[in-house]
């Protein structure tokens, strides 16, 4: 899956999903990756709620998604999370030295 994430200022985080047809296929398939990232999305609601921001999250599910097991998305989408938690940590006075 490929995420895009970006604060939002929002007291909650929003969540949008895009499946393609020229990247998915039929109807079934793109629903069933659309469920998958759903799941995963619901499934990770703690780690969501620990990270000090609330941002807005789009998921592109990708072919290969279909391939793996359920498990497989939920833990690539952890690390998702996990890169924004360590974004957040980052100290911005230091960047700008």
């Amino acid at each position: 899956m490929t995420a895009f994430v970006q604060p939002n200022g929002l007291k909650h985080h929003r969540f949008g999903i895009t499946a393609s047809r020229k990247a998915i296929g039929n109807a079934v398939e793109r629903n069933r990756s659309k469920r998958l990232l759903r799941e995963s999305f619901r499934l990770n609601q703690t780690a969501l709620d620990n990270l000090k921001g609330k941002y807005d999250w789009v998921l592109n599910a990708r072919r290969s998604l279909l391939k793996v097991n359920a498990g497989t998305s939920l833990e690539e989408f952890k690390a998702i999370i996990a890169l924004v938690a360590k974004d957040e940590r980052r100290d911005p006075l230091k960047e700008d030295s």
